[in-house]
């Protein structure tokens, strides 16, 4: 081949590397701290209403919120793991955070989890179905009975409580925080749910013990004649 001939030949297009991981993370836009849905809800409502203190407020929607990404969690890994529901598997710890012989009353049941008699009647017999709870006549209290525990039942809550000390749902949120902030956090939910269950709850305890009103007539509140 002539060298004119060689000058002529187009040469071969070289690829593009692609840039390293490294290089390319260094290029995304960094995430502010903190930043996330819950910001935007308490920017928004400071904005619309900076006419009042909403602290109280924003604290109650920081813990549901809060409460509802750790109960889907939760729900999740139990149906994944025992085919039960999260709802279903605290009935099993409440029965086993008590100790041998893992029994309890259903009345001591409802009020433990904060459910209505209805509820934990459903649960039970949903666990039952699996073979987890048996009831029992309750010797102290005539047509009563006691929910205990099964062999079957044993065995997996205890697997449950092993997963979620080891698996918790809330953990890489924990690491990120120092042991000392971890320690004031648990301090003020312990005293926060404390004066709760001594300032709200026995209300909330009345209304579901008590009859449903009856729905109102458009009537309602003329004068009879």
């Amino acid at each position: 081949m002539s060298p004119t001939a060689a000058k002529q030949t187009p040469p071969a297009r070289s690829r593009k590397k692609p840039a390293p991981a490294a290089q390319a993370d260094a290029t995304r836009k960094p995430r502010l701290p903190g930043s996330s849905h819950i910001d935007l809800i308490t920017l928004q409502w400071q904005h619309e209403r900076s006419d009042l203190d909403l602290s109280n407020f924003l604290l109650a929607t920081y813990f549901m919120r809060l409460g509802t990404l750790i109960e889907r969690a939760f729900d999740r890994l139990c149906l994944r793991e025992w085919g039960i529901s999260g709802s279903d598997m605290r009935v099993l710890l409440a029965l086993r955070r008590g100790g041998p012989p893992y029994a309890k009353r259903p009345t001591d049941l409802y009020r433990a989890l904060i459910v209505t008699s209805g509820a934990i009647t459903k649960k039970i017999d949903r666990l039952a179905g699996h073979g987890m709870v048996e009831r029992a006549i309750d010797p102290g209290h005539a047509g009563g009975f006691i929910v205990h525990l099964t062999k079957k039942g044993i065995e997996t809550v205890e697997q449950a409580v092993e997963t979620l000390a080891n698996e918790s749902s809330i953990a890489p949120a924990m690491s990120q925080f120092p042991e000392h902030e971890r320690a004031a956090g648990q301090a003020f939910c312990l005293r926060t749910l404390s004066l709760m269950e001594e300032l709200v709850l026995p209300d909330l305890e009345d209304d579901a013990g008590a009859e449903p009103a009856p729905a109102r007539s458009r009537t309602t509140g003329r004068q009879r004649k």
